[in-house]
């Protein structure tokens, strides 16, 4: 029975955000990926930012406590015009990090273009496009309400494509919280 659990793996894929979180869960059992869970959490009706990270935080605790994943892979915030929006995403991906350390899960970090080649072959493919793929890939028909449920899935099944292909460089893992404060002094103060 060891080796069996040696050969399956469940990923938490994480799309941060501050409006909506995007999540998904799969889990890989030899060369089979199957779909076990996606969703969002919404946080629209919060108006206090340190209150949409609590809600973040526990949230991705409540994910890993329910459905034990072996490893977190999260979307790297993206540079867009608005500082504010950025920073704020930052924080959003650094909670939910913070909450995989806690409960020892290694991280590993995707910048939003991997994903989309990872999933459709063009790292500039809309979030339709990418859905529609995941569709494929994975065999579900449900629509999700939002697409930042199909974007957590789709960094979940990009971190268990690079089990088997190169990187390119462009992912970051971090096994606790010194590797992740010695990369990344800037975030903390």
């Amino acid at each position: 029975m060891q080796s069996e659990k040696q050969k399956e793996r469940i990923i938490l894929g994480i799309d941060p955000g501050t409006a909506v979180m995007g999540y998904g869960l799969i889990k890989e059992q030899r060369s089979k990926t199957t779909l076990i869970s996606l969703g969002v959490v919404r946080m629209e009706h919060l108006d206090d930012h340190a209150l949409k990270l609590k809600r973040i935080f526990e949230k991705t605790i409540a994910l890993i406590d329910e459905y034990h994943p072996d490893c977190l892979a999260i979307e790297a915030p993206f540079y867009g015009k608005n500082i504010q929006v950025m920073l704020k995403l930052g924080r959003a991906q650094g909670v939910a990090i913070a909450a995989a350390l806690s409960r020892d899960l290694p991280v590993t970090e995707y910048s939003p273009r991997k994903i989309k080649q990872s999933i459709t072959g063009n790292g500039n493919a809309a979030k339709e496009q990418v859905a529609a793929m995941l569709q494929i890939l994975l065999g579900f028909k449900e629509t999700p309400e939002f697409l930042d449920a199909t974007d957590g899935l789709a960094v979940a099944v990009c971190h268990s494509f690079q089990r088997t292909g190169s990187t390119g460089g462009t992912k970051k893992t971090y096994t606790g919280w010194a590797a992740f404060v010695k990369d990344n002094p800037g975030k903390l103060k």
